[in-house]
């Protein structure tokens, strides 16, 4: 496996755990007021985290299939990044933005790109 892909999987199964950890906070700040909102953030979040999760250890695995989706969700993190860039979340912003830059070029390195074609079956 390249250290491009490496990585980025490496930092996709970070993405997935925060998430996991923004479900349980969620969770654990359920009130009654607001008892719907909280269980249908708790369980985005929680579906969230087991997709980017699944798509870690495929790219993990080499699976080419695992791309499409991580840079959907790293081109969503950079529009969460724009949002946050004022302050007092700047940065948080910053480190969002480096995140998702930085596991878009490991999935576009050219390194990458032969690993995870390799994987493609042979045409006829």
């Amino acid at each position: 496996m390249p250290p491009p892909l490496a990585v980025a999987a490496a930092l996709v199964a970070v993405e997935a755990f925060l998430l996991l950890v923004l479900a349980v906070l969620e969770l654990a700040n359920l009130r009654s007021i607001r008892l719907t909102m909280g269980v249908t953030t708790t369980m985005f979040f929680l579906v969230a985290a087991a997709g980017l999760a699944w798509c870690a250890w495929s790219l993990w695995k080499a699976r080419r299939w695992a791309r499409g989706p991580v840079v959907m969700a790293q081109l969503i993190q950079l529009g969460l990044a724009w949002n946050f860039r004022d302050a007092p979340t700047t940065l948080v912003a910053i480190g969002l933005a480096v995140v998702a830059l930085v596991v878009v070029a490991g999935l576009l390195h050219p390194a990458t790109t032969r690993v995870l074609e390799d994987d493609a079956p042979p045409e006829r």
